[in-house]
């Protein structure tokens, strides 16, 4: 347990908890939107647009939130950040009608766009390379269990207060994480007087490199050409991802006939599936990468596997007449897309180094536009064909673009600054197809 347990395991649990929260925080709307719908008067347009407005200030907070966490510190920025959509989270239990509920999950975007940026920022420095790839894994992995678990806790807390004070105790619990984050962590393990010379050594890092890490000037050129097909292939991940995260409770409600009790059970059960999908996708990424040395390897088998899996699932999830056996399709299915997730998040740390936050932030920018448009076309579709099956074609559509376009992702094509990786090599006709 001693040679174990470490600082910056410490670290990687505490931004665990951080993701965990903040996917409560972002996913409760769609459990409370059936009561909304009902209360409020709702159409489905307008319970897209209810969806959709936190995406808009979250895909503007991208690049900006993670360029001053690279400028500034993760401490600092994550801290305040973490503020804002806790607040935001609060006021929602406050709001009146559809123009005061949109205001305020726009506050909340703006809270939490910054957010995944700047922590994945935290870990440039916290984590070795060989490591990367399970620390994206298990806090994405915490990401989808809070948002699995979601369903059953909203609606304790409704059934017992309401749906209003269940806006406030979850944003009181954010700002509970915040005043343990500020206390616990700090930017680099030199500025941590818990971390002793043996651990720097296994992380590797160089301090002087440390030191002067918000030293010089971001090079956006070279980090667009390296980036740009990163992004995309969020754009489609993130389109299917938004789709699970908003509409599934009222899929399965309209389409499946599902009543509210059991809703908390089969809306959970594709988001468990998540949780280990982004696990294992880290796992098996460093995996690979430890036994190969290889890359490319590492991080495309991931994706094409993950987003071809979630592709060949999801198309009879919508045409199976069984409720059940539509839950575990897309079960399935999103377990294979969150296979993808910890390598999509492992890449700005192997491409761009100390600049990881701007470059986490320029790919994760793909996955907020995919949050503009996804709920709201989601909805409109739904409500001029009455169907679910064309908004969930497009979905599946766009997992198969994605899957192609990552063979031809480089995550050894690195910036200047980047830190260097152990030399790669190829072995066997599999390996040579998908690290070509």
């Amino acid at each position: 347990m001693k040679k174990f347990l470490k600082v910056r395991h410490l670290i990687l649990g505490l931004m665990c908890l951080m993701y965990f929260i903040a996917y409560i925080d972002r996913v409760n709307i769609s459990i409370i939107a059936p009561m909304l719908k009902q209360e409020m008067g709702f159409t489905p347009t307008q319970l897209g647009l209810v969806f959709s407005a936190f995406a808009y200030p979250y895909a503007a907070m991208q690049i900006l939130g993670g360029w001053f966490a690279d400028k500034y510190g993760p401490r600092l920025v994550l801290g305040i950040l973490s503020t804002i959509w806790a607040i935001a989270t609060i006021l929602c239990g406050f709001s009146w009608g559809l123009w005061s509920l949109i205001m305020f999950r726009i506050l909340l975007g703006i809270g939490e766009g910054g957010a995944f940026p700047a922590a994945t920022r935290s870990f440039t420095y916290w984590m070795p390379a060989t490591e990367r790839g399970f620390a994206q894994g298990i806090t994405h992995s915490f990401a989808r269990l809070g948002g699995a678990v979601t369903p059953p806790i909203v609606l304790v807390i409704v059934a017992a207060y309401g749906w209003r004070e269940s806006f406030i105790i979850l944003g009181a619990i954010s700002l509970v994480w915040t005043s343990f984050f500020v206390f616990l962590y700090r930017n680099t393990p030199l500025e941590h007087k818990w971390v002793k010379p043996a651990e720097m050594k296994e992380i590797g890092v160089n301090s002087a490199e440390m030191k002067k890490a918000a030293a010089g000037k971001t090079p956006w050129k070279e980090m667009i050409k390296r980036m740009w097909l990163v992004t995309f292939v969020d754009f489609c991940y993130g389109w299917s991802l938004w789709v699970f995260l908003t509409w599934l409770p009222s899929y399965l409600k309209d389409a499946r006939g599902f009543d509210m009790k059991q809703l908390a059970l089969f809306t959970a059960l594709p988001l468990l599936a998540g949780v280990v999908g982004d696990t294992l996708g880290g796992i098996l990424s460093d995996y690979i990468y430890k036994k190969t040395g290889n890359l490319k390897l590492a991080r495309r088998t991931l994706l094409v596997v993950g987003l071809g899996g979630a592709l060949a699932f999801i198309m009879p999830a919508i045409y199976t007449e069984t409720p059940v056996t539509a839950v575990a399709l897309l079960a399935a299915s999103f377990f294979f897309l969150e296979l993808t997730n910890a390598v999509l998040w492992s890449l700005p740390l192997d491409i761009a180094g100390k600049f990881a936050g701007t470059a986490g932030g320029m790919m994760n920018t793909g996955f907020g536009v995919a949050g503009m448009v996804s709920p709201v076309a989601f909805g409109y579709l739904i409500q001029t064909t009455g169907s679910y099956e064309v908004p969930f074609l497009i979905s599946a559509g766009l997992l198969g673009v994605a899957a192609i376009c990552s063979l031809w992702i480089d995550p050894t094509n690195k910036l200047k600054e980047a830190p260097p990786e152990a030399p790669s090599f190829n072995g066997g006709i599999a390996r040579t197809l998908i690290a070509k």
